[in-house]
């Protein structure tokens, strides 16, 4: 039987050696029918120009500017649907697969027919403990939240056809590792371009979830993520923002007036952490998120 034909998605900046890391897992995938698009937001520190030399048989895509997650990752999903892709698997240039990660994926996502989104197991490189086994969006706290257990969450309404894979009670998948069905597109379309940094990947899986696809993590799938991110300084800036558009364009209409007194009281409690501190960095990152936020 001729396997689905996937487009890995390897969105990078300035992704230094931890991109070569990334792409040399991936070619070593025993998955026979994929190809890699690697696309590039304008990264300066030549880690683009490098692989580019090393992976001649993978797809190159340079953007002119920094397009953030969405719309950069987009410039590549369109590119794959154009090419026929069945399936669309977006990974982080700070992760590594095990060989067999993406078969067990597909395996289980050509099973269950309902299933739009899958994701592997997902482990911090560092320490080797669980990252993410599925998710919750916190409505009363604003955030996500991600499961860390050695198993996921069983659904009990669903029942798969393999013991060691599970059906999530997780609202959302990271977008660290998310292979997504090509009718999922067609049904929901691509990533909102609206979210530069964060929480696109929770407004892609609920937009799913309402359009009536289930969403999957399959156990004996795993990823290995260093979690570059934490390097960012612009990091809380980019949370608070794209948090604050999640929740407002998502939330039914009685989380509403909630969501509007929680966001009301952070702001004074920011307010009074500056009045303590006018130098505090994380307080400063988060009023320019709220001078910023656009109504």
């Amino acid at each position: 039987m001729k396997k689905p034909k996937v487009f890995i998605v390897v969105l990078n900046y300035n992704g230094g050696n931890e991109l070569r890391q990334c792409l040399d897992s991936v070619y070593k995938l025993n998955y026979s029918n994929f190809e890699v698009i690697v696309v590039d937001n304008n990264s300066s520190d030549n880690s683009f120009e490098k692989a580019r030399k090393r992976f001649d048989r993978f797809h190159f895509i340079k953007n002119s500017r920094n397009l953030g997650f969405s719309a950069g990752n987009n410039v590549a999903i369109k590119w794959a649907l154009e090419k026929g892709a069945e399936y669309v698997f977006l990974l982080n240039n700070d992760a590594i697969v095990e060989k067999s990660t993406l078969t067990n994926l597909i395996e289980f996502a050509e099973k269950e027919k309902q299933v739009g989104i899958v994701s592997p197991i997902i482990y911090n490189k560092s320490e080797s403990k669980i990252w993410f086994s599925g998710g919750k969006i916190n409505w009363w706290k604003m955030r996500t939240e991600h499961w860390q257990k050695a198993k996921p969450k069983r659904n009990k309404s669903k029942k798969t056809n393999d013991k060691n894979d599970y059906l999530q009670k997780t609202e959302y998948i990271t977008g660290c590792a998310m292979l997504i069905k090509r009718k999922v597109f067609a049904e929901i379309g691509l990533l909102d371009e609206d979210f530069f940094l964060y929480y696109e990947d929770a407004d892609f899986s609920l937009r799913a979830k309402r359009n009536g696809f289930n969403l999957g993590v399959v156990e004996k799938a795993k990823v290995f993520h260093s979690e570059k991110s934490l390097e960012n300084p612009q990091k809380v800036y980019w949370l608070v923002l794209s948090g604050i558009l999640f929740f407002r364009k998502n939330a039914l209409w009685y989380w509403r007036p909630y969501l509007g007194a929680y966001l009301f009281l952070r702001k004074l409690k920011n307010k009074y952490n500056l009045l303590k501190n006018p130098n505090d960095k994380v307080a400063l990152l988060i009023q320019k998120a709220y001078q910023d936020d656009k109504r």
